[in-house]
């Protein structure tokens, strides 16, 4: 076979290409997924107080879900649990806020206990999608997207101090650290090329990474007690069931099925110019429901589909399924190695806060850009503002919905996450008001070009797997 027909190969999604193209076209997505998945799980561990060993935990569960599940994306089980595309899915940052929200409702283990629910509405969601996803156009994705953005933002900044609870929180330490990661970050994405540009946050976080070994921040201490490999341990935290948290989170699943949705839109438009199939939308969606319900009873945080990875795709439009495969055991293999899980827990809190303040920003922006893609009529406006104003408002006013003859579950479905108030607001507010904007049409199971038929080109997918 000849060079030319070897690298045409690269662009199909059968066949093997040469290993010279397989490594770095792989290595080069698990470099842009890999800070996505670890964060999340660190996260929520420093949200519980959650010790050395619980965090790499945590972390080495997410990496493995991560391999396993987009595994299944590239070759779907029984032709139905996955989508059959070049999607890579990892822990998503759209969780956060929720996640670390349950912190007040019980131990770690109620977040397990609530994914196990959540999980199941996914696969319920994923069966009926095609009945209900008119609930769900580009102002209620919008609006929920905007939201997850905002949320985030002092989660970052409190990173970015050192971490609520630090000795040293807001030290000029601290703020160094962070605004040398952020600034790397920013400098690898605006100024750099290839693999530094689609990897800038991992890059970047490599510099920071640097700067807190310099200045004495990082400690290897338990690092030789780790094992060199070992399997995910199962039900590593007991399972809580608090009806508060599970309601939280169902909504939250709800939500990012929604954005599967918008990102399978994108990996087909941009590398295989048509619309996702329904069998196709509906295996993703089935697949992460399915996985999330397995990983809850292994330590794994939930998932969502990775929108950088889907930007790989769509810029060299490599679609060959042998490439994604490799990707995947690469995160598996990371992931079955504690010494590897235990390196990257020990990231300082401030890198962390450097390298994901830009991408939780990214997120705003989409939510931004999705709300005003026709421009911003007062209705669209209206639905917004009044949905991340109330979310936002009682999230941050404490107590605001504990007084007297409140249930308590008011407070703890309703208040502890801004996310659930503004998508329940968005939805309701798109139903009553007049001129109700309608979701676009299903994606058919004949694949058909998407200037006439499928998915909205622009559909709601989020960075870093938010």
């Amino acid at each position: 076979m000849t060079q030319e027909d070897r690298s045409s190969v690269l662009f199909t999604q059968e066949g093997t290409p040469q290993i010279s193209q397989l490594i770095p076209l792989s290595l080069q997505h698990v470099v842009a997924a890999v800070v996505g998945i670890i964060t999340p799980a660190i996260i929520v561990a420093n949200a519980f107080g959650l010790s050395q060993a619980d965090r790499s935990l945590l972390i080495q569960a997410s990496l493995v879900m991560a391999g396993v599940l987009s595994l299944l994306q590239s070759h779907p089980l029984f032709g139905r649990l996955g989508s059959g595309l070049p999607v890579f899915m990892g822990a998503a940052f759209a969780f956060v806020p929720t996640l670390t929200s349950v912190a007040g409702m019980g131990g770690i283990g109620a977040i397990f206990g609530a994914q196990i629910i959540g999980g199941i509405v996914a696969v319920v969601f994923g069966l009926f999608f095609k009945y209900i996803r008119r609930l769900f156009p580009p102002v209620v994705t919008g609006t929920v997207v905007l939201s997850i953005g905002l949320s985030l933002y002092t989660v970052a900044v409190g990173y970015m101090a050192g971490g609520a609870g630090a000795e040293d929180f807001g030290s000029a330490r601290n703020w160094l650290v962070a605004l040398v990661t952020l600034v790397a970050c920013v400098a690898f994405a605006n100024f750099g090329k290839g693999v530094l540009k689609l990897g800038s946050l991992l890059w970047g976080l490599l510099v920071g990474y640097g700067a807190s070994l310099a200045l004495g921040m990082v400690s290897f201490d338990g690092l030789a007690q780790e094992a060199w490999v070992a399997l995910p341990a199962l039900l590593p935290f007991p399972l809580e069931f608090h009806p508060a948290a599970i309601a939280s989170l169902s909504i939250v699943f709800i939500v990012g099925a929604v954005q599967i949705v918008g990102d399978l839109n994108g990996a087909c438009v941009g590398a295989l110019d048509r619309a996702p199939t329904e069998r196709e939308v509906t295996g993703a969606i089935l697949s992460q429901g399915a996985l999330t319900v397995i990983g809850s009873l292994f330590g794994a945080l939930p998932t969502g589909t990775y929108s950088q990875n889907i930007g790989i795709v769509n810029q060299n439009k490599v679609i060959n399924r042998s490439v994604m495969v490799c990707a995947c055991l690469i995160m598996l293999c990371a992931g079955l190695m504690p010494k590897v899980a235990f390196v990257l827990s020990g990231i300082p809190k401030a890198v962390i806060g450097g390298a994901t303040i830009n991408v939780f920003a990214t997120i705003t922006m989409t939510g931004v850009r999705l709300l005003t893609k026709d421009g911003l009529p007062q209705r669209t406006a209206s639905i917004a503002g009044l949905s991340i104003a109330l979310g936002m408002g009682i999230a941050l006013t404490s107590g605001a919905l504990a007084g007297p003859g409140m249930p308590e579950w008011i407070q703890s479905v309703l208040g502890s996450s801004s996310l659930v108030v503004t998508t329940l607001t968005a939805i309701a507010l798109n139903l009553v008001l007049p001129g109700r904007e309608e979701a676009v049409p299903d994606a058919k199971e004949e694949a058909t070009p998407v200037e006439r038929e499928g998915i909205a080109p622009h559909g709601p997918g989020l960075a870093a797997g938010a």
